[in-house]
């Protein structure tokens, strides 16, 4: 099958949406489809032959982030000629409510059409003004596809209709058979915790875990804390005060040391605060072995089983979250028999499941293209 998949953001900018598209297509590639991608990028930096570049893109801020766009008539002129020459049999447009490229995409696209909504949120002010006025557009959509029931209940409540429920894939392998790394293992008396994500967003919720730190150090003097992420170290570090001594700043990682730190530590936190509709970090720290402590938002809620597959806290209580860290690193024989479950659970997260499964909605679009329905 000829596959187009329209990406929103900066490529030049990795996350989670942009990565998930990237190993989708992958995926899709060693499967023996013809796929080619459209995004903003410079392309400074080498980039893959099946990506399409339409440029730079410009920052916005956009549901707690900064979201790196990219719109008008040279952009739009970019992704017509890229579906011209496509010749796709389907377009499969991500985060088609964004004004970027995926909307562009979904504009102009006389192929069939399939939309991913990956983002989730209570109320969207922007959403409520343009989705009367986008809706002509929305309606090209053949089939639809959301990462989580979260992301599935925001597009239905601006969209109306339904939504196929498919997670984001994760290649569990590498973190499956990550080896444990001296450098992030723990011991009885100096167990190790992990946190990754960008530190200077306070969504993704490192103000939470400074402000437990230090009842942790209390409980646990010989504890320590690897931080991962791009951002304002410095001003990070300020976070912990005095306790940042235990604390090591790590800055960004590769995917062999973010897959070596979750593999090696004792507890891997995510104290995120909102704006996630699923939770990759989550299936990768479930992958790799990691016991995990997690906020208690419906996005992890889900992934963890209602903590079953780890321990979860109120949202943004760092006393619930430094009690439940504590009470982990206390018994061992319970966080190694909930990391056993839970990376079996992970697998369901496989992209061998999820690229199946996302092309069987493919093949439905195409298949029904045309058809009509009956009053």
């Amino acid at each position: 099958m000829r596959i187009g998949i329209a990406c929103p953001y900066s490529w030049d900018v990795p996350g989670g949406v942009g990565v998930h598209i990237r190993d989708l297509a992958e995926e899709l590639l060693r499967r023996g489809h013809d796929v080619g991608v459209v995004a903003p990028s410079e392309a400074k930096s080498p980039i893959p032959d099946y990506l399409t570049a339409t440029g730079s893109a410009i920052s916005i801020p956009y549901n707690g982030s900064i979201a790196r766009l990219a719109f008008g008539p040279r952009v739009n002129r970019e992704v017509r000629a890229w579906l011209r020459g496509g010749g796709f049999d389907v377009v499969h447009v991500h985060e088609p409510f964004v004004p970027s490229v995926s909307m562009l995409a979904l504009m102009s696209a006389e192929c069939p059409v399939v939309s991913t909504f990956h983002t989730a949120m209570d109320r969207s002010r922007a959403f409520e003004v343009f989705t009367p006025v986008l809706r002509p557009v929305l309606e090209k959509i053949q089939a639809r596809i959301a990462v989580s029931q979260e992301a599935r209940r925001t597009a239905v409540q601006y969209l109306g209709g339904d939504a196929f429920v498919i997670p984001n894939g994760v290649y569990t392998r590498q973190f499956v058979e990550a080896a444990r790394d001296g450098r992030f293992t723990g011991t009885p008396d100096r167990p190790t915790l992990g946190f990754l994500g960008r530190i200077d967003e306070p969504r993704k919720g490192l103000p939470v875990v400074a402000r437990a730190f230090p009842a942790v150090r209390e409980a646990l003097p010989g504890v320590r804390l690897f931080v991962a992420g791009r951002g304002d170290i410095d001003e990070a570090r300020r976070l912990f005060g005095p306790h940042a001594e235990a604390v090591e700043f790590l800055g960004g990682v590769s995917d062999a040391d973010k897959a070596a730190l979750l593999s090696s530590v004792d507890v891997y936190l995510a104290p995120n605060t909102g704006g996630e509709s699923f939770g990759i970090i989550l299936v990768e720290a479930m992958s790799a072995g990691s016991f995990v402590v997690a906020s208690d938002i419906p996005a992890f809620r889900a992934v963890l089983g209602n903590g079953a597959f780890g321990s979860q806290f109120a949202n943004e209580d760092s006393d619930g979250l430094a009690d439940a860290v504590v009470k982990a690193i206390g018994d061992p024989a319970r966080r190694a028999s909930v990391t056993a479950s839970a990376q079996e659970e992970a697998g369901r997260y496989d992209w061998h499941t999820v690229a199946s499964q996302i092309y069987a909605v493919y093949e439905t679009a195409v298949r029904t293209a045309g058809m009509e329905v009956e009053d």
